[in-house]
């Protein structure tokens, strides 16, 4: 490996963010998911709740308000989302930000949904945005599904009010950081004969305050699990055609783009699946299939990301299902393989651009999943190899790509075994490649005593690691 090159990662024309872990499941690591899927996503979502003025807080509402009288996910007194343990009082030694620790030295950045209580002080939410400072480019969702009526903030308060909340915790956060960036969630154009967002007259404050516009949009979804079963006449679940979910998305997108005066924003679906409860599992993949195709043949650069809910799912919304003997263990449904096939097609690929050559010592920037600078390096290879490996002498956290598959290096590790990239992209002969490295934080945050530290980080690399490739077996 003699050339080196720089690189610079961008976004994709539609990002891919991923659930993992909710009030359905628990979060599942970073390692487990890039060994199953093959690459990294733009960002992990993690959804927690913030009721500090409650009794039983920080207990998880199904724990410390258990009842046999519940017969909905929502009917606990606050969300039966997992707790924020941070905020006024609070510590950043526990959950959620471990788990985001670990999705940014994987590569990706962190979108963090979180309910909150609206009758919170500005006290909480400055120290909200004091404990968002070190994780770079996070997005937060505040108060998603606003204009529902099944979360715990939508029943306290009216609609104009929490529309109030989110511009003051919107405000509030990015001031104390300015690295966040806050999503507005609310039903969109659901009647397209109105042509107007539900409840508009109170939301259309909240949609030049955010920095990122987005609507759930479930093509079908059973909100009676687990509590109920979805059977044909039941009165829990609902499945709508691919192409209402489609249309039904872009005119909300052109709806808050004329309440922004015209402009546009990023429009994402935070939350986006077709429930197996429903469906059952081979169509739940069609109708994911059909949908990605709808954005790919009609060319929907207006739309610039969905989140897949989620990896793992006690019920039917995960690309696994968690095994009722054991929560450490997925059954992958039809809908895994369909999802790699989407997540590994040009649409929905970071975009590379190599630059100059470089020499050593050089240091890298990592911005971001959507604005990173790494290492180009371009490898000749005489046909499919048989041993392809890496082996560091550096401490330095690195992403690795080749040939489409992607690895985590972290500090400790000496050697990456790189031959998973070829057991399904086989080389029929010679083949040029490129050898791909990126730096995100060793740490998972960034250093705040750097200049431009809300936003980047940076890694120094001295030596190249060595590679080895063998094209025949060790012994015959």
């Amino acid at each position: 490996m003699e050339q080196i090159y720089s690189l610079h990662m961008g976004p994709a024309k539609c990002a891919v963010d991923l659930g993992d872990g909710s009030e359905r499941g628990e979060y599942v690591d970073q390692d487990y998911i890039l060994h199953t899927l093959g690459r990294p996503h733009r960002s992990i979502s993690l959804m927690y709740c913030y009721y500090p003025l409650d009794e039983g807080w920080p207990g998880r509402a199904s724990v410390v308000h258990a009842s046999p009288d519940v017969a909905f996910a929502w009917d606990f007194p606050y969300d039966d989302y997992f707790t924020y343990k941070g905020g006024l009082g609070g510590t950043t030694d526990d959950e959620p930000f471990t788990y985001m620790r670990d999705i940014r030295r994987h590569g990706q950045d962190v979108t963090l949904t979180l309910t909150i209580d609206p009758h919170v002080s500005d006290e909480h939410l400055a120290a909200i945005g004091q404990d968002l400072r070190p994780f770079g480019r996070l997005i937060l969702r505040i108060n998603h599904e606003a204009t529902g009526n099944w979360f715990s903030f939508n029943r306290r308060c009216s609609y104009q009010e929490v529309a109030d909340f989110f511009v003051r915790a919107s405000r509030i956060i990015k001031e104390n950081a300015p690295n966040v960036r806050t999503v507005i969630c609310i039903g969109g154009v659901e009647h397209p004969e109105t042509g107007r967002m539900e409840r508009e007259d109170e939301f259309a404050q909240t949609i030049p305050a955010a920095d990122i516009w987005s609507v759930d949009k479930y093509m079908a979804l059973h909100w009676g699990w687990p509590y109920d079963v979805a059977e044909p006449g039941g009165k829990s679940h609902s499945r709508s055609k691919v192409r209402d979910i489609f249309e039904m998305t872009r005119l909300s997108f052109e709806r808050y783009k004329e309440l922004n005066g015209g402009v546009a924003k990023p429009m994402i679906m935070s939350e986006f699946n077709a429930d197996g409860d429903v469906t059952g599992p081979y169509d739940q993949a069609a109708m994911v299939q059909a949908f990605c195709d709808m954005l790919e043949e009609e060319q929907a650069d207006w739309f610039t990301g969905f989140t897949f809910y989620q990896f793992r799912d006690r019920g039917r919304l995960g690309l696994e299902i968690e095994d009722p003997n054991n929560a450490n263990v997925g059954i992958a449904q039809p809908v895994m393989e369909t999802y790699k096939r989407i997540i590994h097609s040009p649409r929905f690929l970071p975009t590379m651009e190599t630059g100059a050559a470089l020499q050593l010592p050089v240091t890298l920037r990592w911005g971001g999943s959507e604005d990173a600078e790494g290492l180009a390096i371009p490898l000749h290879f005489e046909g499919d190899p048989v041993f392809c490996e890496l082996t560091f002498e550096d401490e330095n956290n690195y992403m690795i790509e080749l040939n489409g598959r992607w690895y985590w290096r972290s500090p400790k590790a000496k050697t990456i075994d790189l031959m998973s990239a070829f057991f399904t992209k086989h080389l029929d002969g010679p083949t040029d490649l490129t050898l791909r490295i990126f730096a995100p934080p060793a740490s998972g945050e960034n250093d705040l005593t750097v200049e431009d530290g809300l936003f980047n980080s940076y890694t120094t690399v001295e030596k190249l690691p060595t590679i080895r490739i063998r094209y025949a077996p060790t012994e015959r």
